[in-house]
């Protein structure tokens, strides 16, 4: 108790620190980001897959999409 003052920053980072934390929150969000979206894209090539292979079990023939080209007026 003799001194109060010292070794108040022991606990605190350096400011530099800040700044390489924010890159690093950053870089995770983004990561994060990228991961949602390959599963939601995952999820939709998923029911896609088992659609046409319901229709394949069931003796079904041409079960491919038929995409059908907007005309041009």
């Amino acid at each position: 108790m003799a001194s109060s003052g010292e070794g108040g920053n022991e606990g605190k980072r350096p400011p530099e620190d800040e700044g390489n934390r924010t890159i690093e929150n950053a870089v995770m969000l983004a990561f994060f980001v990228v991961l949602v979206a390959a599963g939601i894209w995952l999820l939709g090539t998923m029911a896609d897959v088992r659609k046409v292979q319901d229709c394949a079990a069931q003796g079904r023939r041409n079960c491919a999409t038929i995409e059908i080209p907007d005309r041009a007026r």
